[in-house]
């Protein structure tokens, strides 16, 4: 499952709206097929793996890191349907799909033809690569994570506005990555018009894995951008899983304030800069009891001398 969990995540970022699959077919414990969700959300996992195993499907186990969906589509079988014709005799799926299309219906369809099913392996990792797709279908709204590039004393540009470079070029390299697994990158007026940022992914072998760029704004947007009035716009993007803000100030502080952050990743360079621009204003608490318990630290890791925090909302 870790194998097929690592597979999902080469389509994050290029396969919603549908979620990013990963699978992994067994046989005699040799991997015969591997596949994941293809950019624009077709061929599934499961098909790319089941084309490649061939024959070798049959009385195999296919590790899925989602429920087979189960719903017709003018783009391609229904994959539970795939899995029972091809007969395996196990499928072992990290978690159910919640979209009301499938949710339930694809294990039935396998038990049906006779398909041993168990359900639960490797949920977290799961869940956590798929966290864009399963917060859609669940709030109806992408998972957005907010990164911001902060000096030890949480400023995001010195007093007079320069921001560049605050981290190193591992942790910029970092961002890069990140963007390659968002849909949409968003930035506030007051950045994009101090860095006139472009927003793409600059990583030998990824440059096709740029993000469509949003900006939020009252005005207008400039061509080729999305725009947003308020971050609550965002229950509009049906088609966008996984939403990266990368500020500054003024985006960061309205997303927060709006309880709309799911994900922060912080990059702290070991610098002071005193009197700066700090990193939020407002979010709306009202109490310093409100603060507390929100936030649960994830992964804490070192990228040259440049220290990223991943934290996660808790609900």
């Amino acid at each position: 499952m870790a194998e097929a969990i690592a597979l999902g995540e080469r389509g994050r970022g290029r396969s919603a709206p549908n979620p990013n699959v990963g699978c992994v077919i067994v046989r005699d414990e040799e991997a015969v097929g591997r596949g994941w969700t293809q950019a624009g959300g077709r061929p599934h996992a499961e098909a790319v793996a089941l084309e490649q195993a061939g024959e070798a499907a049959r009385g195999a186990t296919v590790y899925v890191t989602l429920e087979p969906c189960a719903h017709e589509s003018a783009r391609g079988p229904a994959c539970a349907d795939l899995l029972a014709a091809a007969a395996p005799a196990r499928v072992v799926a990290a978690l159910g799909d919640p979209d009301p299309r499938t949710d339930g219906d694809g294990f039935a369809r396998l038990r049906a033809a006779g398909i041993a099913v168990e359900i639960g392996p490797g949920a977290e990792g799961a869940a956590r690569s798929m966290a864009g797709f399963l917060t859609r279908i669940r709030l109806g709204r992408p998972h957005v994570t907010l990164k911001l590039a902060l000096s030890i004393d949480s400023m995001i540009a010195a007093a007079n506005g320069e921001s560049r470079w605050i981290t190193g070029e591992e942790a910029r390299a970092d961002v890069h990555r990140e963007r390659a697994r968002a849909d949409m990158v968003l930035v506030g007026r007051g950045t994009f018009e101090a860095d006139a940022p472009r927003l793409d992914v600059r990583l030998a072998g990824l440059e096709d894995r740029s993000p469509r760029r949003a900006l939020l704004t009252r005005g207008e947007a400039p061509e080729g951008w999305i725009r947003l009035g308020r971050p609550e716009e965002i229950y509009g993007l049906g088609d966008v899983n996984d939403l990266l803000v990368e500020g500054g100030a003024g985006a960061a502080s309205a997303f927060l304030a709006a309880d709309l952050v799911d994900r922060l990743i912080l990059y702290r360079a070991p610098i002071l800069i005193g009197d700066g621009k700090p990193a939020f204003g407002p979010i709306g608490l009202k109490s310093l009891a409100e603060a507390h318990g929100r936030w649960r630290l994830t992964d804490t890791r070192q990228l040259g001398s440049d220290t990223r925090q991943d934290y996660e909302r808790i609900r």
